[in-house]
């Protein structure tokens, strides 16, 4: 009778965890694959060069990640004294408080949410494209398309992180792989006509036309390379693990990002590639590559952009469960939500409410009537830039306070120095990103709806927090302990299971 009791007010704590030994290649694939680096390329490159700062315009990629680099010195300091994969919102927990980390914790959410919305909105349009334009296929909607890719996302985020991890592994190599040999045919053929552009190393270049707006579309392109602590219960070795994963990740994604922006400026010229950008952005990556290596090339690229941007959603979609997985075992939402499957050891239950989730989304552009790229990929994207921006801000100035606070780690420029610069850095992009919001989705009556959201989002942390005391974004530490240690769940964990459900 003991264990019929047992079985039933406690469940098997094997049910709450994820497991996995994902070493750092493996999670650098997914966190880079989440950046769509081909994506990226083809699509925000010829944008940033036409509204940005032109032919200087590969600099930005270059001062963004040096930007990124000392937030990414304090973020992985802090790492190995936040044992969870919460990520960015249990980091702010931990250095500003509870409420400050439920508000991220919801503001994340936001943020992922709407960038995976984007990519479903340009891939139902690609792909719908692809399929009549170029196959002769069935001319359908676009949401055809982006349901379709849901469906796919959904049945490979339910399963084994392993599975995502080698699809994803396979697929970024391809994306990764073309983009160099189109860089290299540039390379090898001396640039166009005016030979390899210099403008994004002279201050003159790099100054010209909006750098602050080129310094926002090449951040945007580093969203989900801090992703790597949220596969934490998933890694090999975290405290080596993911550190190594998060320095490798921004090292690839801005060496890659500039030596591409760099080659498609110099295939065209600094005045042909600012022409060019302003007249035909979706097409130049292709052209590029048709003009430098060959036809079949350009075809490689255009359909390789399709699998950048599947690569993207289901990253994005494993990244947003294990969020709700964490958040739903620190009390945030109802706890049935942070339940793992018994033999995929995957966050099946977020991963089905995700699904849900995105399928609503689309219904809901789909009804308004919204342009697939014109208005659901440009207006979510300008929401998770600014998200992601805000994010990272405030995950510096957590990290500044908690090693203020606890001194438990006393290196002066992993604590201080380093994250104080990403402060001052990510403040100024924070503020070029909200003063020219009106130009990133479209227009200031739409614009400021999307200022309240985004604010709200952050809001509805503390919200929550007063109405439930039990909701900590630290909390899934203490269980985790426990259950190394072979412990019992704590109490405080296990009572609260059991009514979570309710609320």
């Amino acid at each position: 009778m003991a264990s019929t009791t047992n079985s039933t007010v406690a469940p098997p704590v094997e049910e709450r965890r994820l497991s996995g030994k994902l070493g750092v290649g493996s999670i650098v694939f997914m966190v880079v694959a989440a950046a769509a680096p081909l994506t990226v390329v083809g699509g925000s490159v010829p944008i940033g060069i036409s509204i940005g700062n032109g032919a200087g315009y590969p600099a930005m990629y270059a001062i963004g990640a040096v930007i990124l680099f000392f937030f990414a010195v304090g973020f992985v300091a802090m790492t190995r004294y936040v044992p969870n994969a919460g990520a960015f919102y249990t980091y702010i927990g931990a250095g500003l408080g509870r409420l400050h980390g439920l508000g991220g914790s919801f503001l994340a959410l936001l943020t992922y949410q709407t960038i995976q919305a984007a990519v479903y909105g340009y891939l139902g349009a690609a792909l719908g494209g692809v399929v009549h334009d170029d196959l002769g296929g069935p001319d359908l909607p676009w949401w055809v398309w982006a349901g379709l890719s849901i469906a796919v996302v959904g049945l490979l985020g339910f399963r084994h992180i392993d599975l995502s991890s080698k699809v994803l592994g396979i697929l970024l190599v391809a994306e990764i792989g073309i983009v160099l040999v189109v860089d290299a045919g540039v390379v090898l053929s001396g640039g166009g006509d005016e030979g390899f552009s210099t403008a994004s190393i002279t201050p003159s270049g790099i100054a010209s036309g909006a750098p602050g707006i080129g310094l926002m579309f090449a951040l945007a392109g580093f969203i989900g390379f801090e992703c790597t602590a949220v596969f934490r219960d998933e890694a090999r070795d975290p405290d080596k693990t993911i550190p190594r994963a998060t320095y490798a990740s921004l090292a690839l994604i801005g060496v890659f990002y500039t030596l591409s922006a760099w080659s498609i400026v110099s295939a065209w010229g600094d005045q042909g590639a600012l022409a060019e950008a302003g007249s035909d952005p979706e097409g130049m990556v292709v052209q590029t590559a048709t003009d430098y290596v060959g036809t079949v090339a350009g075809d490689v690229v255009q359909a390789l952009l399709l699998t950048s941007l599947f690569a993207c959603v289901l990253s994005f979609h494993n990244v947003i469960n294990r969020y709700v997985f964490s958040m739903a075992n620190t009390g945030v939402l109802p706890r049935s939500w942070g339940r793992s499957h018994h033999r995929h050891h995957s966050p099946h239950v977020a991963s089905l409410l995700q699904t849900g989730a995105s399928v609503v989304l689309v219904a809901v552009f789909v009804a308004a009537g919204l342009d697939p790229i014109l208005q659901v990929y440009t207006w979510m994207s300008g929401v998770a830039t600014l998200g992601f921006i805000l994010l990272m801000l405030l995950t510096c100035v957590a990290v500044l306070v908690f090693f203020a606070r606890n001194r438990v780690d006393t290196r002066v420029w992993n604590t201080k120095v380093a994250p104080a610069v990403g402060v001052v850095g990510l403040g100024f992009t924070a503020y070029l990103t909200a003063t020219n919001f009106g130009l990133l989705v479209g227009g200031w009556t739409v614009g400021a709806v999307f200022l309240v959201l985004t604010i709200a989002s952050y809001l509805v942390g503390p919200l929550v927090g007063l109405l439930k005391p039990s909701a900590d974004p630290m909390a899934v530490s203490e269980f985790e302990a426990a259950l190394d240690a072979g412990a019992e769940v704590p109490a405080q964990i296990r009572s609260t299971s059991a009514t979570e459900d309710h609320a």
